[in-house]
This record gives structure tokens, C-alpha cells and sequence, in this order.
């Protein structure tokens, strides 16, 4: 169906409103998603300490922030992924090895996860209209246009192997 739900954002927390309005619901807060970034990275964390606790990668890797959130509220593609693990979702890269072995054609995706300058966002489609979910006064439609072009498109394919 219809378009029923579209979740205005709060500050920075436009992945945490991507994936609401993608599922079409208030689904996500920003603790799930902070404590998904707080899971990877700890798995990060771990394979830094196989190669060594004392070794300097190591120590400079745990002084260095967050790559999968900051305090603006921004969350990386990594969280907003396994976030929509839990519903059978799988992103995949516009244009990665994977999206050409799958052989995927944009037009036949119904959505679509996108970043414009550090900023995420939603494309849905509804029957044969294409919807945005994301503040309009932040993009020109031209820039949309060529960044769709890019590779800031992310088609969801719905997992098959459960």
C-alpha cells in the first residue's frame, strides 16, 4: 500500500528516521541503534586485539571515536544494515560485486536507502510513483538526480535464505 507514515526528523538522527520511514513505522529509537553501533564496535575491537592487545594498531584504534556513531546522532551504513537484518532486509551496495551477481535492476526495486552529505534518506516505491522520504529543503532535485546516479543508491533486497 499507501504511503501512511513519515517520521519528521530530530536533530541528526536521520538514520534513526530513514529506517522508520522505510519500515513505515516508529520501529527504531536511537538506543537500538546505538546499541547495534555499540555491538560492531566491539566485534571491531576484538579483531583489532587478535593482531595484539599491545600493538600500536591496537592503541590507536581505541583512542579513535566511534566509526558507527557520533554524538551528533549520525549512525553508519554498518548499523542502519544490521538494524534491518532483524527484518529479513539485506542492503546492498549500488554497483558491489554482489549488486552485479544478483544482476539487480533499479527499476524493479521498491526501495531504497540513500546518503547525500552525510545525510540518509529514503526513497519508497509506491505502485508507479517514486517517493522521497527525507527534508526537502536540504536537496536540489538536479543533485538528487545525479547522486541517484552515483553510488549512494542502495536497493533492500528481501532476504531468501532463512
Amino acid at each position: 500500500g499507501d504511503l501512511k507514515f513519515h517520521e519528521q526528523q530530530e536533530g541528526s538522527l536521520c538514520a534513526q528516521h530513514c529506517l522508520n520511514n522505510l519500515l513505515q513505522g516508529e520501529y527504531f529509537s536511537p538506543v537500538e541503534l546505538s546499541s547495534i553501533a555499540h555491538q560492531l564496535d566491539e566485534e571491531e575491537r576484538m579483531r583489532m586485539a587478535e593482531g595484539g592487545v599491545t600493538s600500536e594498531d591496537y592503541r590507536t584504534f581505541l583512542q579513535q571515536p566511534s566509526g558507527n556513531m557520533d554524538d551528533s546522532g549520525f549512525f553508519s551504513i554498518q548499523v542502519i544494515s544490521n538494524a534491518l537484518k532483524v527484518w529479513g532486509l539485506e542492503l546492498i551496495l549500488f554497483n558491489s560485486p554482489e549488486y552485479q551477481r544478483l544482476r539487480i535492476d533499479p527499476i524493479n526495486e521498491r526501495s531504497f536507502i540513500c546518503n547525500y552529505k552525510e545525510h540518509w534518506f529514503t526513497v519508497r516505491k509506491l505502485g508507479k510513483q517514486v517517493i522521497f522520504l527525507f527534508l526537502p529543503c536540504l536537496f536540489s532535485h538536479s543533485a538528487l538526480q545525479l547522486k541517484l546516479k552515483c553510488k549512494g543508491l542502495m536497493p533492500l533486497k528481501e532476504r531468501t535464505d532463512h
